[in-house]
């Protein structure tokens, strides 16, 4: 047992996210439901579905979510 907890220490010390990239991930999870959310609540052809909804998604997906996994602390 006290083996185990050993290499479970061992593992987590090498874990390298920090409390930046978590509050980055929550952020960037947020931006895309408000993205899920402006696309449902708008009509089929509106500015706010065609358009806005998208470009928040892409935001969401391609540049927030990549940059919380990528981030690096200064520890």
């Amino acid at each position: 047992m006290k083996a185990q907890k050993n290499k479970n220490e061992q593992l987590f010390d090498t874990w390298s996210l920090g409390k930046t990239n978590y509050s980055m991930f929550g952020i960037s999870i947020l931006v895309i439901i408000v993205g899920y959310i402006v696309m449902a609540t708008g009509d089929t052809d509106s500015f706010q579905s065609i358009k806005l909804a998208p470009v928040i998604l892409t935001i969401g997906y391609c540049v927030l979510l990549p940059i919380s996994i990528l981030i690096k602390n200064k520890n």
